[in-house]
């Protein structure tokens, strides 16, 4: 279990539409708009942490409303480019929940976080990944990815245990923020795999049409 005590309670926030990252995975970002820049700035003084979280389709353009739950990524590989760019590697700490929204001077957006309902996300067995667990997952999605003319390592899944397997596949694939953010939400990895078989059907059955999961 993580020592979620030591985690910090009040962190910057990154909303980025369509995209999840889960505890213990690995993400890479180019930052370059001025209020992130100012963001990674100010993190890599301290923490070194920020939040991964979806944007809502509500509120205001500039300052959507945001899901509750989200995942915390340390910054652990950063460089800057001639043009003034930041490229960072992410890695996926713990998942959280949004109390509130701090109000301050920056440009980015501040929230006080709390993690208690996540604090065993690092208590999957690490078991070694058997194929025939996942076929109608794989099959579906190969035939999905192949549709929106997405590619995937396939074989590099193959070197994965379940637990990181499926949540790369939760994170890939071309479905919506709703249906990432339910995968996103999931009590375990085996909640996970369910929903994101009965997401790929959905699409199958609608002949690759976007309904979200209810």
């Amino acid at each position: 279990m993580k020592n979620i005590k030591k985690l910090p309670s009040e962190i910057p926030v990154f909303p980025l539409s369509n995209f999840i990252i889960f505890p213990e995975t690995t993400v890479p970002l180019n930052i370059f708009e001025p209020r992130y820049i100012q963001m990674i700035d100010d993190c890599m003084k301290t923490h070194r942490m920020i939040g991964m979280i979806q944007p809502k389709k509500t509120g205001d353009l500039k300052k959507p409303d945001l899901f509750d739950v989200g995942c915390l990524g340390k910054i652990t590989s950063f460089n800057e480019t001639e043009d003034g760019r930041y490229l960072i590697v992410l890695n996926g700490v713990s998942r959280f929940k949004i109390i509130n929204e701090i109000t301050s001077n920056k440009q980015y957006r501040i929230c006080n976080v709390n993690y208690e309902k996540f604090s065993t996300d690092s208590d999957n067995l690490k078991e070694k990944i058997e194929f025939s667990n996942l076929e109608i997952i794989l099959k579906d999605l190969k035939n999905l990815f192949s549709k929106k003319g997405y590619a995937i390592n396939w074989s590099e899944l193959k070197k994965q245990d379940l637990y990181n397997t499926i949540n790369t596949l939760a994170m890939a694939s071309p479905i919506s923020l709703e249906e990432k953010q339910t995968l996103l939400e999931s009590s375990n990895i085996n909640d996970r795999k369910t929903k994101l078989e009965k997401i790929l059907k959905t699409y199958i059955l609608d002949d690759f049409g976007n309904s979200t999961l209810q």
